[in-house]
């Protein structure tokens, strides 16, 4: 019956359906969303970027205008300044220039006063120690000319143009400050400035028009720029003609004329800023130059305040800068910006427009929302339509077949369903009702054959418990066998040590010299009459005494060898019975654990083995840490170290005499367990012969048995310790370690 449970309408099939289709769709909905969003961006940035390419192209072409315009004036002001000096030379200048200026009580020479109106002429200013000649007077008037008729058409787009000669002269045009040349300081440091510097010829080889650095004009109080346009006649600098370009216009636009989302700057190639929205303003106080900004005064203000835009702004010079030749379009991954950039002709500066990435991404984020907001709407429109159609298409009938099912679980196969229907749910009804009728008639059939199979499921009982007592019976003589097999393996080795030790007594009892006791007897039974005198002075008789005085000795020497073989004769006796009674108990007697010396152990090991490691000339190395009792088996962990050291006496044969070595270690303890190792320099074994050696019946030399090693791990496990092999391959010995638990207080756990 619970196998239809799952079918209660609280487990509803159109709500479990609705919720998988929705789902699905939603995820279709969202991968589409997705894509197109990405599609979207992809096109916006693509289109984004071009508009900002040309934008930054267009707005360079204009704004550099200005200083294309300055360096044509100053081409043809240059031609016309040159050929009005060669005329000047022809004429008497002396007359005229007196006219035009007079010298002043602080030494120097400024236009004079009478007829002057900065308004609408150029005015004259020479610093003080000028050494006025007709050259220069001639050079001075050519400049005034030019000025005078070429200043005021100028003055439409510059400020003011002024020529500055060598020798520390200036004739200027400016109609905003007319009386510059009545008000200049007489120590005016003419030409140290950068305007002039620029057109010398150590600083301008090429003699080319060169521009300065920004600065403040303290008149008029706006930034502007001065350019700067060398003459040379006969090999020699006569005249710089120069601009002043106001920036104030340059400034705003760059400012405030910009792409929606973006902005604009303006820096020169050494760092220099010449317009930024927060750093560079028309109202700035000082410069500010992107590399070396924080060593320029206020700068700790300007960090304090502006650190992330100074640190932004670091990082678009150093993109501009290391941007490939022709590349007009940059994409700074680390501020998440694009950068448009474009050159000024003239002061080649670098106008740049920034456009953050999130401008562009807007555009398609806002569309991505409003389809995911179409999509979620339609998804919740469709599966309200989908419930009711399922509700009613599909919940209903089920549910009915449902409640059928429940009736047939309950033994009443008399259900009545609706098979009008041709579709699925009709065709279903009409499958479960010969269902129903066949489960019925199963049920009957069933029910027969229940009876006649009680009988025989008693019968096959019978049979298995049959069965069983001869697989233990089975069992049991396979375990007696494993035990036997054993016991055979272990007294085998122990008997060949009886064998040896009785072997050496039997030879030291055919080696006593018994019958020279025989033949002194006689001797002395001969001079019974005389003995005195025969064993004082018969030379044979002197020398009875001493020789059993040595018969004494060797007797006794005899003796105790005989002796001490007859005592490990009866060692390995005892020895043999313990491994019997041992391996009787492998199958279900518990273990009996005692405190024992493993150094005391080992030692009866060896000396169980000694006389057949004395026969094959082994060389035995004993390395023994002090250790305290430890708590195990006494019998196993001899058993153990028996086997593994005869096992390593054999490996030995085949190695010469001189290199058969035996090494027993005893290792300190290592947290909970002691380490006992035997090595050999014997024949080694293979790598893939390491673990199968442990196995029952497994050898590899012709007269073993697979028994000793199989015990071995197998009692190893059972003191809850292990027995593993290692060796670096044939002919390069081996080595087995024996790990015990470190107990002092009671036995560690059984493996069985």
């Amino acid at each position: 019956m619970s196998s239809f449970r799952f079918l209660r309408p609280s487990a509803s099939l159109a709500h479990a359906t609705l919720i998988k289709m929705g789902v699905c769709i939603a995820a279709i909905i969202a991968l589409a969303t997705f894509i197109g969003y990405f599609q979207l961006i992809r096109s916006l940035r693509v289109e984004a970027l071009t508009n900002l390419e040309r934008y930054a192209r267009e707005r360079a072409h204009r704004e550099q205008a200005i200083f294309v315009l300055a360096e044509d004036n100053h081409a043809a002001l240059k031609k016309v300044l040159e050929e009005r000096i060669r005329a000047y030379r022809q004429q008497e200048p002396a007359h005229r220039f007196g006219h035009l200026v007079t010298r002043m009580p602080d030494g120097t020479v400024r236009h004079s006063p009478e007829h002057f109106d900065g308004t609408r002429m150029p005015g004259i200013f020479i610093s003080g120690g000028v050494r006025l000649d007709d050259e220069l007077r001639s050079r001075t008037l050519a400049v005034y000319d030019v000025l005078a008729g070429n200043g005021p058409l100028l003055h439409t787009r510059f400020t003011n143009t002024y020529i500055t000669l060598p020798e520390k002269l200036i004739v200027i045009y400016w109609p905003e400050n007319p009386s510059w040349s009545h008000d200049a300081a007489p120590d005016s440091p003419l030409t140290s400035l950068e305007l002039f510097t620029n057109s010398l010829p150590e600083n301008n080889p090429r003699r080319q028009t060169a521009w300065s650095g920004i600065f403040t004009d303290t008149v008029i109080k706006s930034w502007m720029v001065s350019v700067s346009t060398p003459l040379d006649m006969d090999g020699q600098h006569v005249a710089t003609l120069s601009h002043d370009v106001l920036l104030r216009e340059l400034m705003a636009r760059t400012l405030n004329d910009y792409l929606p989302g973006a902005y604009n700057i303006i820096f020169r190639d050494d760092g220099l800023l010449i317009a930024h929205p927060e750093l560079m303003k028309e109202d700035a106080s000082s410069e500010y130059n992107i590399l070396t900004a924080g060593e320029q005064p206020g700068a700790q203000a300007v960090e304090a305040h502006l650190a992330s835009e100074r640190a932004r702004l670091r990082g678009i010079f150093e993109q501009v800068k290391h941007r490939q030749a022709g590349q007009s379009v940059l994409e700074d991954e680390e501020n998440d910006m694009y950068l448009a950039v474009a050159r000024l002709k003239g002061p080649e500066w670098n106008f740049v427009t920034v456009l953050p990435r999130s401008v562009v991404a807007r555009p398609a984020f806002h569309a991505a929302r409003y389809v995911l907001v179409l999509g979620v709407v339609a998804l919740l429109l469709a599966l309200t339509i989908m419930y009711w159609v399922l509700k009613l298409q599909v919940s209903g009938p089920l549910r009915t077949l449902t409640q059928a099912s429940e009736r047939v679980t309950t033994g009443d196969f008399e259900v009545g369903l609706d098979t009008s229907r041709n579709d699925e749910l009709g065709r279903l009804s009409r499958a479960f009702q010969r269902m129903a009728s066949e489960v019925q008639q199963r049920e009957v059939a069933l029910r027969q054959a229940n009876e006649g199979l009680e009988q025989r499921v008693e019968e096959r009982t019978r049979e298995l418990r049959d069965m069983h007592g001869r697989l233990v019976d089975a069992a049991r003589q396979a375990g007696m066998a494993e035990i036997a097999t054993n016991v055979l393996h272990n007294v085998g080795n122990v008997l060949n040590s009886v064998r040896t030790s009785a072997t050496l007594a039997k030879e030291r009892l055919a080696g006593l010299r018994l019958e020279q006791v025989g033949k002194v007897a006689a001797m002395l039974e001969e001079h019974q009459a005389d003995l005195p005198t025969f064993l004082t002075q018969d030379e044979r008789g002197r020398c009875v005494s001493p020789f059993l005085r040595r018969l004494g000795m060797h007797l006794q020497d005899d003796r105790r060898e005989i002796t001490m073989l007859l005592d490990e004769v009866g060692k390995y006796t005892d020895h043999i019975g313990t491994i019997v009674k041992l391996q009787q108990g492998y199958a279900r007697a518990p273990l009996v654990h005692e405190p024992v010396s493993l150094a005391e152990l080992l030692q009866d090991a060896l000396r169980i083995n000694a006389t057949a490691l004395e026969r094959h000339e082994v060389q035995v190395e004993l390395e023994l840490a002090r250790l305290p009792p430890v708590v195990t088996d006494k019998h196993k962990v001899l058993m153990i170290l028996v086997n593994l050291i005869s096992n390593a006496r054999y490996a030995l044969d085949a190695a010469p005499p001189e290199e058969r070595r035996l090494r027993v270690r005893l290792e300190g303890p290592t947290g909970d367990r002691v380490r006992i190792q035997v090595s050999d320099s014997g024949v080694g074994i293979e790598s893939g012969l390491l673990t199968r050696i442990f196995q029952y019946g497994f050898t590899t030399r012709q007269e073993g048995h697979g028994f000793g090693l199989h015990s071995s791990a197998t009692a190893a496990q059972m003191l809850g310790g292990s027995l593993v092999a290692h060796s670096d391959g044939p002919g390069c010995g081996a080595t087995f370690t024996l790990e015990l638990p470190f107990l002092q207080n009671g036995p560690p756990a059984q493996h069985r």
